[in-house]
């Protein structure tokens, strides 16, 4: 687009966020403007806070705890499934499932929620690793003009075009696992590992409940979501079971991230290895340096842009971070590295306004409210949420 006919919006949102109204951490390359981040007293991030816990947690212990979760719910699940599974077929899932089936000898079942969105290696890798471990899946896909209307809805709301993605693979599993009566979810990678949220020491650190993607992702909950465009009926997919039926079940969550040492990088080399997981195909990634992340989705490029817009930074800051901290490339050399892939207007953007229905100069002007909202700290999210707290598992 002629950047003469770019609106004020767009001009001011693609420049990014003045550094001078952020904070870095001193060791990675982190912002304040993180969600939920906070520094400690030497300006060290929650994610580097972390990164240093886990050299001092005795992961032989926490071993030997998941191994006592998971077959007390083996014993229990009988002919049953010994328990779910929530996967993508993003390089995470794939490790879980392959922890789960070929470490552990459980049976589980393999649980998807579609976000419409599939790219042709996300489905190859999906059924793929499914084949490779011999494991019963079910999945589900909301219809596309649903997914559509939601997906304009989700900018208003959250700033971001893909609630329907967050709220489903929360609401699903659960959904399964009390139809199916499966009692344990297991899910990957802990909230403490990369998020800024917490740390793993942290008293008021958040393990999986009813309302975790709500908390911290969706933001609203299905009934809050309705307009003229959406109603009840249309976001019933998105209902999770009532707090009765989840506590009639039974329902435990947990993270294998918490009991075993967590290495993404080691893990996506491990799967690429084991199964012939593939990494992104259709030229350079959008928003990064790396070739795996979310390469499941064919619009994981719009998700990272409106962080972007409205936080200051995207997808190459998380990984450029991350291997900060691994030791993997300096700090400078991350801060290049977010020069040159952080803010890139992604190849996905004119399908997301064809498909919203929307007008690039809407989007901006929608973005520029978000953004606002970050710098001046009023981000909305669920008030029943703000004023109740969490519906108890």
């Amino acid at each position: 687009m002629d950047k003469d006919n770019q609106s004020r919006n767009e001009k001011e949102l693609l420049k990014g966020i003045d550094h001078s109204r952020m904070t870095f951490c001193v060791r990675c390359c982190m912002p304040s403007t993180n969600e939920g981040e906070g520094f400690d007293e030497m300006g060290i991030c929650k994610a580097c806070c972390s990164s240093e816990e886990k050299m001092h947690i005795n992961w032989v212990e926490r071993e030997k705890e998941l191994r006592k979760i998971l077959f007390h719910y083996k014993e229990k699940a009988g002919d049953n499934y010994d328990c779910l599974v929530p996967i993508s077929g993003g390089k995470d899932s794939c490790f879980q499932l392959h922890i789960i089936k070929r470490v552990y000898g459980l049976k589980p079942l393999a649980v998807t929620f579609s976000h419409s969105w599939y790219s042709e290696v996300g489905k190859w890798n999906l059924q793929n690793i499914l084949e490779k471990l011999n494991v019963d899946h079910i999945m589900f896909t909301p219809n596309r003009e649903v997914v559509n209307k939601i997906a304009r809805h989700s900018l208003s709301m959250i700033g971001d075009t893909c609630w329907h993605c967050h709220a489903g693979v929360g609401a699903f599993p659960l959904q399964v696992a009390v139809k199916f009566k499966i009692p344990l979810l297991v899910w990957g990678e802990s909230i403490a590992e990369q998020s800024g949220r917490t740390t793993y020491k942290d008293p008021a650190y958040e393990r999986y409940d009813r309302d975790y993607f709500t908390r911290v992702s969706a933001k609203f909950y299905p009934d809050e979501m309705t307009n003229e465009e959406l109603t009840m009926k249309d976001l019933f997919p998105f209902h999770a079971p009532t707090k009765e039926e989840v506590e009639k079940a039974g329902i435990v969550g947990i993270h294998l991230g918490d009991y075993i040492f967590w290495d993404a990088e080691r893990q996506m080399e491990f799967v690429k290895k084991e199964y012939g997981w593939r990494e992104w195909e259709d030229g350079e990634m959008d928003g990064t340096y790396k070739r795996y992340k979310s390469n499941e989705c064919v619009m994981h490029g719009m998700h990272d842009f409106t962080k972007y817009l409205k936080r200051g930074f995207g997808r190459a800051t998380d990984h450029a971070s991350q291997d900060v901290r691994a030791g993997i490339i300096t700090r400078e050399e991350g801060f290049e590295l977010i020069k040159k892939h952080d803010g890139r207007i992604p190849k996905s953007l004119n399908k997301y306004l064809d498909l919203a229905k929307m007008s690039r100069e809407e989007f901006y002007d929608i973005m520029a409210n978000h953004r606002n909202m970050v710098l001046n700290k009023k981000e909305v999210r669920s008030k029943r949420f703000e004023q109740n707290g969490p519906r108890a598992m």
